[in-house]
């Protein structure tokens, strides 16, 4: 009965969540660790091309074994999020990811409802290796899905209200098409029968409800992006201020 409480919780947490950061305070006040060493990776490997599904439903990019792990809980439709995925990824990879120090691990917290969940699952539909690839890419292109969600708001109401009110599957579907999310897999290799068929696919809703539960109720994440270093949450909401986390942390 795990699964049905997750998915019944889902609309409690959109109450609770806001976008815009967990916490963001002073991110200078943390205590220096020692650095830590690089890792070669292994023959032929690059750590930013190592890309894995975890046991928490989330996706992680570089060294499994890195001695720096740093998760970030985000939305797809959240601009904070948008706005990091915009300015963070390079320098995260080529200075951290790269060296086998830190390793980032992505997982869905679903405060905007249904058109998370279906750019969520639309992600998932790409092979895992994929899987930063494609959510660079939405980032990148969030503001014409934020527009367009604001338009279906305010010329349509009632269908956007009907929409967030249907059963998972139906939701999914329903905001992808309205707001354009199916052509953009099109466009970039994932056919439209694919691109449905991961929207209704009852397995992977279930799995993307537990990890927003867990976020919330296991590791109390309030907001988004919510970032969390070996395991404690830490006070940042932007590039600027997690990166010298990342170095107190030993990342230097």
């Amino acid at each position: 009965m795990r699964t049905k409480f997750a998915l019944a919780l889902i609309p409690a947490l959109f109450a609770l969540a806001s976008c815009g950061g967990g916490d963001t305070g002073n991110s200078s006040a943390a205590v220096s660790a020692a650095p830590v060493a690089s890792v070669t990776a292994p023959a032929g490997k690059a750590w930013v091309d190592t890309i894995a599904k975890t046991k928490d439903g989330g996706y992680l990019q570089g060294n499994p074994n890195a001695p720096i792990k740093l998760v970030e809980y985000g939305s797809r439709n959240c601009p904070y999020c948008g706005l990091f995925g915009r300015t963070a990824p390079e320098p995260l990879r080529q200075k951290y990811i790269s060296t086998g120090k830190v390793s980032w691990e992505f997982r869905d917290f679903l405060i905007h409802g249904a058109p998370d969940l279906a750019a969520a699952l639309l992600n998932q539909c790409v092979p895992d290796e994929s899987f930063f690839s494609m959510l660079d890419q939405y980032f990148e292109n969030q503001e014409q899905f934020l527009q367009r969600t604001e338009q279906l708001v305010k010329t349509n109401p009632q269908l956007a209200q009907q929409l967030q009110s249907q059963p998972a599957p139906q939701a999914a579907v329903g905001f992808a098409e309205a707001l354009g999310m199916i052509d953009f897999m099109k466009q970039r290799g994932v056919p439209e029968a694919k691109a449905r068929q991961c929207l209704g696919d009852q397995k992977k809703i279930e799995e993307i409800a537990k990890v927003n539960a867990d976020g919330a109720t296991v590791y109390g994440v309030n907001g988004t992006p919510s970032f969390f270093i070996n395991g404690k949450k830490v006070e940042a909401g932007t590039w600027e201020q997690l990166e010298p986390l990342l170095k107190a942390a030993g990342a230097r």
